[in-house]
């Protein structure tokens, strides 16, 4: 009544066997009567028949000659067909019903579809007499041979094959005509000549008797069951056969019924591992946007649904437990700065359906303020209704990283100053020395062209002028000092580039002669002069060189010679570079000497280099390192000579692409 089919099968089954092995041969029989209406109504007359037989043997048996009447009377067929099953079945082969109902047990009690295909073999060689069977059933588009049985003394040996129909396992023009008309085919002596002796099987293989069974339930090809003895003909006779049919009608529901459970089975444990990992991708997801302090949303326009994410909620300071997602609690988050700027964003965003993305701030309930990161896609349905789904990401301690690490840089930086500002007193003393030596050696000797008598005024005149150049270069000189120690932000002016590298080869004049090294310059910048900030540019350019000095100090081979070129690269920016044929840098250091705190230097910090290049990345050019062939580095980098704006702080949020 429930259409649980296949449970009702096997508990009548295990009726009949309770009440045969107990000897109530009344149970007995009322459970076959109930078992054959059951076969009955699904339309497995032969089946159907062979239970009401046998429950009639029973109240035969148990004396109720009154229900032997009823079923003779109501059930017309058991009067035609029990003598001749009787003969055939008890006379021919020795087997009674019983034994047919044992078999059939045997078959439709597995579940299993490898173990019911063993059992079916098994079943079908032993009682037919064969000495090779196949099971032939559906795979993909056509049928596909699923086991092969062979009888090897006395035992019946199953091995699962799966494998293609082919011409050397059976003879395929009688399979075909088997699936065609789903008929049997029995040929008791293959040997002699019948219809199907121009097949190849059987042309190359010395075949007796050979039977072919379709396996049907419902006028459904469930599969095909192949036997075949080498030995013997007329080894399947009509009672073993009767028997084959009705294990094969068996063999079909029981296979079909082996098939869905297995479908069923595999289908649960699919559902069952879907649904385990989408248990695990939410906890994961969950447990990334938690550690990433990413929460995801999604916004239907016309409905104005919103959802939010655990992580939406904890990041806007909702709780799941009071406040329901909606579009305006979202909104009155937002800081009253940047909510006008939000609105007009999505404004923008559903009009053009397209992605946006940016930054804003919220504005929590005790007065705390959070940086945000947001980014929103379209995702229009058939119907064309839009909702957009996207993240939201708490940048709050990023921002304030980044700002204590451009504060941190600044520092450095100052302090980078100061020690190159220390390193080069001596040379700035020495520089200073010039111009005040030259001083005091003019004054002399303007003291002593005044006191002649009379007075030569003109070289008085001359030695005067030359106190002033004296005193202006050190000047100068100071004034570059000061500037190297003071803490300034990027101050940007029109830098002749050509002379700034001269004013800083002229400091480290003193340490070039030191260390014997040779300066060869090439520079033929652009007249076009660069925009940037003269002083940072040329701390750029002392760290480089005195870096060369300092590669070359160890070279006692060869010559010490320092190459400095200004070219232009491009049309909008110029190209130095410093050249030294010192020990150069190993390959695996190359991209490494930029980065903070790294240094090859006994007694280096680590940090010259890397302000370097935020100096160069501050007047967006680019610093960079190659070694040389066949010894000694090269340290380019690159200054616009463009204008350059000062990055926006305020936060933006903008339409992708606009």
């Amino acid at each position: 009544m429930e259409g649980r089919e296949l449970d009702a099968e096997r508990l009548y089954e295990e009726a009949i066997r309770s009440a045969h092995e107990h000897g109530f041969i009344q149970n007995e029989g009322i459970a076959y009567e109930l078992a054959a209406r059951f076969y009955a109504s699904r339309r497995f007359e032969i089946i159907a028949n062979a239970y009401l037989q046998n429950a009639r043997l029973c109240y035969r048996r148990w004396g109720a000659e009154g229900k032997v009447r009823q079923l003779d009377q109501t059930n017309a067929q058991l009067r035609d067909e029990l003598p001749r099953a009787a003969g055939t079945i008890a006379t021919s082969v020795q087997l009674d019903l019983a034994t047919v109902i044992k078999m059939s047990q045997a078959v439709s009690s597995e579940m299993d579809l490898d173990k019911l295909i063993n059992t079916l073999m098994v079943v079908a060689l032993e009682h037919a007499g064969a000495d090779r069977g196949l099971l032939i059933l559906p795979r993909g588009e056509g049928l596909g041979i699923e086991a092969e049985a062979k009888t090897i003394r006395d035992m019946v040996e199953v091995r699962l094959r799966q494998t293609r129909v082919t011409s050397t396992e059976l003879p395929e023009s009688l399979l075909r005509y088997v699936i065609r008309t789903h008929d049997s085919v029995l040929l008791d002596n293959a040997s002699e000549r019948n219809v199907y002796s121009g097949d190849q099987y059987l042309r190359q293989n010395y075949c007796r008797s050979i039977l072919c069974v379709p396996l049907i339930k419902q006028t459904k090809l469930i599969g095909v069951l192949y036997l075949e003895n080498n030995q013997t003909s007329h080894v399947f006779t009509p009672a073993r056969l009767a028997v084959l049919k009705l294990l094969a009608s068996q063999a079909a529901i029981s296979l079909e019924n082996a098939r869905l459970y297995a479908e069923l089975i595999t289908e649960n444990g699919e559902r069952r591992r879907a649904e385990q990992a989408l248990r695990v991708s939410e906890a994961s997801l969950t447990e990334g946007q938690r550690i990433s302090r990413t929460g995801s949303w999604r916004w239907n326009v016309r409905t104005g649904a919103v959802q939010w994410s655990a992580e939406f909620f904890r990041i806007f300071g909702f709780d799941p437990a009071v406040d329901q997602p909606s579009y305006a609690k979202g909104m009155a988050r937002i800081h009253p700065e940047d909510r006008a700027l939000v609105e007009r964003a999505l404004a923008d965003a559903v009009r053009e359906r397209s992605v946006f993305k940016g930054e804003y701030r919220i504005l929590l309930h005790d007065g705390s303020i959070k940086y945000l990161q947001t980014t929103g896609h379209p995702d229009v349905d058939e119907t064309g209704e839009i909702e957009f789904v996207g993240t939201v990401m708490d940048t709050t301690e990023r921002r304030h990283a980044e700002e204590a690490l451009r504060r941190t840089q600044a520092e450095l930086a100052r302090a980078s100053r100061l020690t190159t500002m220390g390193e080069l007193a001596g040379s700035i003393i020495h520089e200073i020395n010039q111009p005040l030596a030259a001083v005091l050696g003019n004054a002399e000797v303007c003291r002593r062209w005044l006191n002649r008598d009379p007075p030569e005024l003109t070289e008085a005149r001359d030695a005067i002028s030359r106190l002033e150049q004296d005193g202006r270069r050190a000047a100068d000189v100071v004034k570059g000092l000061r500037a190297l120690a003071r803490k300034s932000d990027l101050e940007l002016t029109n830098v002749d580039i050509n002379d700034a590298i001269q004013e800083v080869l002229a400091i480290l004049r003193g340490e070039l002669e030191a260390g014997a090294v040779v300066v060869q310059v090439d520079l033929v910048a652009a007249d076009r002069p660069a925009l940037g900030d003269r002083v940072q540019l040329q701390q750029v350019l002392l760290n480089l060189i005195r870096n060369g000095i300092e590669a070359m100090s160890a070279v006692a081979d060869r010559r010490r010679i320092l190459r400095l070129s200004a070219r232009p690269n491009k049309m909008s920016e110029v190209l130095i570079a410093v050249e030294d044929s010192g020990i150069g840098l190993a390959s695996a250091t190359v991209d490494r000497v930029f980065d903070p705190l790294f240094t090859t230097k006994p007694h280096g910090m680590g940090m010259g280099l890397a302000i370097c290049r935020s100096i160069v990345e501050a007047h967006h050019g680019s610093l960079w390192a190659s070694p040389n062939l066949p010894y000694g580095t090269t340290f380019q980098f690159t200054v616009p000579l463009i204008a350059v704006r000062k990055i926006n702080q305020r936060p933006t949020l903008s339409i992708a692409g606009s």
